[in-house]
């Protein structure tokens, strides 16, 4: 998941990642300076406008988006006020320019607020959110600022523009009004209050879930009770608990998501029990919980819709996204389920039989298959039907092997690229290496940062950041980074992932091409600033190259031996792609089910911190996806996608699923045009990945597929083709 920096100006973004705001903004008087010793005071002048790491302090953060948002209020105020009549470069290429200072302070504090974040910054962050949102208000709600952009889109077919410049006229038009330019003046002033609220309290959300996924960490006393996992799985646990100062002891961490690896392994079921209920009970009650915040989010997002003139925020949402509606999700979604969860049932029928003959054979009682017993007995029918287990194949998936000679490997076969490691750049965190990437004919591409390890001041989950944006207007090339959350092991001990990790390697790199192809005039359309249920299509689709067997053979070495790894071995990992898929479909769809149960709430019927728990499971049920073996991927209390910012993923988790039909339609493209080759990579490279968003996303897709989406690859990739007739727009 693309986690979006601000654009080049922070208009470009706001509503997509924080909403801000300036008439209510802290008052810095319009010529105030930025001290010359802070680092955001000028452009860096590092190769590709690398920010200078080592030289950022946390205290330099607050002053400078303070005095970021005093120069982009004058820049704009400048612009409302100018005599001259309106035209496209003295209002809407003059407001793309606008907000420099305010973008580099703002794109490094967010992005380290997720990766390595420390009280300082959670501190400047619980301070800055409502300034920041009033700072955008102020932008978007200028009557004057705003009479211009409308004059110039009603001239917009007499102005003579190149496309993308049109494309970037219409956006702003359309943002402004999204915004709530068209508002009375005291629609205004309600509107910028519930802005404030909303920025403030998810990024209280925020914080609360990492440090309850801190503090949800179970304690094991008996090194006995960890049999199944690896030694240097134990070695990990061991030295969680001496970073807590629990010497002799064992830690298990948390994961955000529900599910938690060390549960495939464990042979203890009351250790696995522990586990699961210590991550589906986080943010329930106690010191970190979220319900409140949850309901106080949810209402006032309502609240916002109505003002709006929505009936719900996810209809808000929804127009901007391909989707448009909520009614074109909702069949996606309650379509696919019943034959997901048939599936998942299948599947737990295959596990309980397996207990059933293990408990006959061992002379023991048998026991009902729960949530906590799924990824055991599903790591053992996988091994008893496809005759291998994780156990197996994780020596052959070294970290660094799948990321240089997997990762990096196919996008050299498919685009021609070139990558060098680059150690004299300044980094946040000393695990974070940096690349320098060179297109096909040698030129400087841009440069890419991988951060793999977990830490407890990084947020669970995986995701790209952009630390430079793209843009001819402003001569930069792109700055990536992917952030995953493996879990370190001890000094002098390989990183072997797991498959899952694998494929997140390969899924998150999606988005960094995508960002790293980027070819636009505008930092507003730069790489990922697509909608969310498009923004997902380059990753899952690139997620294709880690089974391709070209690719595969060359990263899957064993790391001690460097042996290929058997193809018999590598057979039965290709022939057990579609395992488990029931589990998996029903996990998400249950997340995106209760996303948009949440909004499409109309003002008036949400519920309250005391009624969360019951509203989750009353959705569940109605949706016929509460099975519960197979609990929703995220939980209300820690669903960070679609309450830990104003918009994120908030009515939009369904764009995993709405993107994975475009992907598994350019997978199936892919097979039956050549596979792994040059002309193909160029193509989809050409057509879509660097494109960004100056066009309209199923356009772009169109234009490369040659016709409209179809989901039946989808369906045959989930194993689904027996059940749900559901359509993509």
């Amino acid at each position: 998941m693309p986690a979006k920096t601000l654009a080049a100006a922070v208009l470009a973004a706001t509503l997509g990642t924080m909403t801000m705001n300036a008439t209510a903004a802290p008052s810095v008087p319009p010529d105030s300076r930025l001290s010359a010793d802070n680092p955001f005071a000028r452009e860096s002048t590092l190769p590709y406008k690398w920010p200078p790491l080592d030289k950022i302090q946390n205290s330099h953060y607050v002053p400078a988006l303070e005095a970021g948002m005093a120069e982009q209020r004058a820049e704009v105020a400048a612009i409302a006020s100018n005599n001259a009549e309106p035209t496209f470069e003295n209002t809407i290429v003059a407001l793309e320019r606008s907000g420099q200072l305010l973008n580099r302070a703002a794109t490094i504090f967010f992005a380290l607020s997720s990766s390595n974040t420390n009280p300082d910054i959670e501190k400047a962050q619980t301070e800055m959110a409502p300034k920041l949102s009033a700072h955008s208000d102020s932008i978007y709600l200028d009557p004057a600022l705003f009479a211009r952009v409308k004059r110039l889109y009603e001239q917009r077919q007499s102005l003579k523009l190149d496309p993308e410049s049109l494309r970037l006229l219409e956006r702003y038009h359309t943002n402004f009004v999204r915004a709530g330019a068209n508002l009375s003046e005291a629609q205004k002033k309600e509107l910028r209050a519930l802005n404030e609220k909303i920025s403030s309290i998810t990024t209280e959300f925020r914080q609360l879930v990492l440090k309850g996924d801190n503090a949800a960490a179970i304690v094991i006393d008996d090194r006995a009770e960890l049999d199944g996992l690896s030694d240097a799985q134990i070695a990990t646990a061991a030295e969680a608990a001496k970073s807590r100062g629990l010497e002799g002891k064992w830690v298990l961490t948390l994961l955000n998501t529900t599910g938690q690896p060390a549960l495939a392994q464990l042979k203890n079921r009351s250790v696995r029990e522990r586990l699961y209920k210590a991550s589906i009970g986080r943010g329930w009650g106690g010191e970190f919980a979220t319900t409140k915040a949850i309901a106080e989010i949810v209402k006032l997002r309502a609240d916002r819709a109505k003002l709006l003139g929505y009936p719900n925020h996810a209809a808000y949402v929804l127009e901007d996204e391909t989707a448009l509606t909520a009614d074109a999700v909702n069949s996606m979604l309650h379509q696919l389920a019943p034959a997901a969860v048939a599936n998942a049932k299948r599947e737990a029928a295959d596990m309980q039989k397996l207990i059933d003959e293990q408990a006959k054979a061992n002379g023991t009682p048998s026991f009902k298959l729960e949530a906590w017993d799924w990824d055991f007995y599903a790591e053992q029918v996988r091994a008893k039907k496809f005759a291998y287990d994780e156990a197996q194949v994780r020596p052959y998936f070294e970290m660094n092997r799948v990321l240089v000679d997997g990762v990096l490997f196919a996008a050299q076969e498919l685009y021609g690229l070139k990558f060098k490691e680059r150690k004299d750049l300044p980094v946040y965190q000393e695990d974070v290496r940096v690349f320098e990437v060179f297109d096909h004919d040698g030129a400087q591409l841009g440069m890419f940062l991988f951060d793999p390890y977990a830490r407890s001041n990084k947020r669970g989950g995986a995701w790209m950041n952009s630390f430079v944006e793209q843009s001819r207007l402003f001569g930069n090339k792109p700055v990536v980074t992917n952030t995953l959350n493996i879990p370190k092991p001890p000094a002098g001990q390989p990183t072997l992932l797991t498959w899952d990790e694998v494929i997140t390697a390969f899924h998150e790199f999606g988005h960094a091409l995508h960002g790293l192809f980027s070819d636009v005039q505008y930092p507003q359309f730069a790489g990922t600033s697509v909608p969310r249920d498009f923004v997902e299509y380059p990753s899952q689709y690139n997620e294709m190259w880690a089974t391709e067997p070209r690719v595969l053979a060359n990263y899957a070495k064993h790391h001690q031996t460097g042996a290929a790894m058997p193809k018999e071995l590598m057979d039965k990992v290709l022939a057990a792609q579609k395992f488990n898929q029931g589990y998996a479909t029903t996990e998400y769809l249950a997340a995106a089910i209760l996303d948009q149960s949440y909004h499409q709430l109309a003002p008036g019927k949400t519920p309250s911190a005391g009624e969360i728990a019951a509203f989750e499971a009353d959705a569940l049920k109605a949706a016929q996806i509460d099975f519960g073996p197979v609990p929703p991927r995220y939980r209300s209390t820690y669903f960070l996608h679609i309450f830990s910012n104003p918009i994120g993923y908030s009515a939009g988790y369904y764009a995993y699923i709405w993107s994975e039909v475009l992907a598994r339609d350019t997978e199936h493209w892919f097979k039956t045009h050549g596979g792994l080759k040059r002309e193909n990579g160029d193509l989809l490279r050409a057509k879509v990945l660097s494109k960004g968003f100056s066009a309209d996303a199923l356009t772009i897709f169109r234009d490369f597929y040659g016709k409209a989406p179809e989901i039946g690859p989808l369906l045959e990739a989930r194993g689904l083709t027996g059940g749900a007739e559901a359509t993509a727009n």
